[in-house]
């Protein structure tokens, strides 16, 4: 057996390098390159292997490890799970930064290659600089915080510990079912150590989809209750966008007229024009939809973790006979709610029921009342979309200005806070993969760092990244990282003075005004953050309009900008759109000393009694 002499980070590089992964036709790096804060704990070894492979995979340099893990992730979800990117960080709190983003890429089921720098394997200088000493445990350190949010942990320890960890974090990371973040610690001493590792090791090798193909009983059980459907409504989650299945499920709504629904991960899996896409699902979706959820005898939903905002916290499906079919690579995902489960690819099993189905249509009726119901929710969006002269518009305005100017065809970006509600239900996706929201972690402070991730897997299209002023004070250092990499973003900042949205929830539950908008807090001096002009200083081109119409001006004017470009509006933060949406279960005190809480309390008391309690 051949083999050459590396050190334990050199061969870790040149395997990932050898990666490979094959795009309509065309075979290409599984990696896309390497984003890298460099530190004691990973400097010395791994940045020199890295340099060693740098035109093969190339290194990024980002300015928050939190960040840049966020656009690895945002990379991977954009480039619908088929290419990826690593992340290497020093030991210590470069490397517990990048939790929150391993949360959010298990949490929504995305890849992502963690490489943390770690401690010494030998212990001898025990302990250094940024070591976090477990009193009861030796084998402890910081890294041990990625073990509940990986897919697949593991700590190197020696240097031929690779020859079995990275090909075991390869076949999670590009696994349907068990896609996720994958962690490998890397103890500093271990990667500068040399091992003769087999060149068999570092061969190119290929990997594509796995296509799971359902077990007959399971196939046949959904397909029986899907032929005797009377009111059916699919529900399409990102598992539609990651399988490649948008044709499939377009061929297969238009064949039997079944109307379709979208999760946030589904949305854009649909175009928003097809006449059988009914918008957005559950807490933030459209009535049209909504409506039929309630209605629906037969619900198959695909490729969807059904979580509480998809399903009104289990309150919105009130057929009582309804029965669910969970179409999903994940077991986990399939069985959830007494569903029948249906383990399979999105677009194989979308292709084979159709087949099956034949001829069967649902009853015309149901179709042509989807169809209506859809048109009147249009009709709805567009009057809150539109364009007023009001001194401080609504998020919903605002949303109207940048799809009027910027198309279906752009990719949107957002994640948190009252933006994902209103972008949910009235932004209108085209191609598939076009609305792009972490709204499975709900992370504040993603949407710039997605913003690069997206514009690096989409480099020739329009990235829209939208905002709150909160996220963009949690976040905003990859605006420079942005201009530094040429990468151009449009980016809207929506100034309401706070939190907002979540101002909205604790008035909704009966709260005081307190603590979330800047006025309602503790303090010496209000702040006059000129978001503009910090923009500007990172190297952005940056604008503060007053209108809608003027932002309306300067976004098509970013269209022909060189370099990232910042609009900042004020907003106001008591509004959102009253239409559509669906009961959220927020647990109310049961006691309180406020009359609102009180009269809060009651109303949840009753809005509980509709859900479900069967998972």
């Amino acid at each position: 057996m051949k083999t050459i002499r590396l050190t334990m980070a050199q061969a870790v590089t040149r395997f990932l390098a050898a990666q490979r992964t094959v795009i309509e036709g065309e075979t290409v790096p599984l990696f896309a390159g390497v984003f890298a804060i460099f530190g004691h704990g990973n400097v010395a070894a791994l940045g020199e292997a890295l340099y060693g492979v740098r035109d093969t995979l190339p290194t990024y340099r980002a300015h928050n490890e939190q960040a840049m893990a966020h656009a690895a992730v945002a990379f991977a979800k954009a480039s619908f799970r088929r290419r990826m990117m690593a992340v290497t960080s020093s030991i210590g709190p470069g490397a517990t930064n990048m939790v929150t983003a391993a949360a959010l890429a298990h949490v929504n089921r995305l890849p992502v290659l963690l490489l943390p720098g770690d401690v010494f394997a030998n212990r001898r200088p025990d302990p250094v600089l940024q070591q976090v000493e477990g009193f009861a445990d030796g084998t402890v350190s910081a890294n041990d915080c990625f073990r509940p949010v990986s897919r697949f942990f593991d700590r190197i320890t020696r240097p031929e510990q690779i020859v079995t960890a990275l090909p075991r974090a390869l076949a999670v990371l590009t696994d349907p079912a068990e896609c996720g973040p994958v962690t490998l610690a890397l103890c500093q001493d271990v990667q500068a150590e040399a091992y003769d590792y087999p060149e068999a090791f570092f061969a190119e090798r290929v990997w594509t989809p796995r296509r799971v193909r359902p077990d007959a009983d399971e196939f046949a059980a959904a397909l029986a209750a899907l032929g005797k459907a009377e009111k059916p409504l699919v529900i399409a989650g990102g598992g539609v966008l990651y399988s490649g299945a948008s044709p499939a499920l377009t061929a297969f709504a238009e064949r039997h007229g079944i109307p379709v629904a979208e999760t946030q991960a589904g949305k854009s899996s649909l175009p928003a024009a097809h006449p059988l896409n009914m918008g957005a699902i559950g807490v933030t979706g459209t009535a049209a939809a909504n409506a039929l959820a309630e209605e629906a005898d037969v619900v198959l939903a695909v490729g969807t973790r059904l979580q509480d905002f998809t399903t009104g916290s289990w309150a919105l499906f009130k057929g009582e006979r309804q029965t669910l079919i969970g179409l999903n690579t994940q077991l986990f995902d399939a069985m959830k709610h007494r569903a029948l489960p249906l383990l399979a690819d999105a677009r194989v099993g979308l292709e084979m029921l159709s087949a099956e189905l034949a001829g069967w249509r649902a009853p015309a009726g149901w179709t042509e009342a989807a169809e209506e119901g859809r048109g009147g929710w249009f009709a709805e969006a567009g009057k809150v979309t539109a364009a007023t002269n009001a001194e401080l518009p609504s998020d919903a305005q605002v949303i109207g200005a940048v799809q009027r100017v910027m198309g279906s065809e752009a990719t949107l970006v957002c994640a948190s806070g009252g933006l994902p509600g209103e972008l949910h239900k009235l932004w209108q996706a085209g191609a598939p993969g076009s609305y792009h929201l972490d709204y499975g972690f709900s992370t504040m402070g993603y949407e710039i760092a997605g913003g690069l991730g997206v514009k690096m897997a989409k480099p020739d299209e329009e990235v829209v990244v939208m905002l709150g002023d909160g996220s963009y004070l949690m976040m905003n250092s990859e605006i420079a990282t942005s201009v530094m990499l040429g990468l151009k973003l449009t980016i809207v900042v929506l100034d309401n003075s706070g939190f907002g949205c979540i101002n909205r929830l604790q008035m909704a539950t009966g709260g005081a005004n307190f603590n979330n908008l800047f006025r309602d807090t503790k303090h010496a001096v209000l702040p006059a953050i000129d978001f503009a002009k910090h923009a500007e200083s990172l190297g952005a081109i940056a604008r503060k309009v007053a209108s809608i119409g003027e932002l309306e001006a300067e976004l098509a004017a970013a269209k022909a900008n060189d370099r990232t470009t910042v609009l900042v509006i004020d907003t106001d933060p008591l509004i959102s759109t009253e239409a559509g949406g669906h009961w959220w279960d927020v647990a109310v005190p049961e006691v309180s000393d406020r009359p609102a809480v009180r009269a809060a309390r009651e109303a949840y008391e009753r809005a509980v009694k509709a859900q479900r309690v069967l998972n």
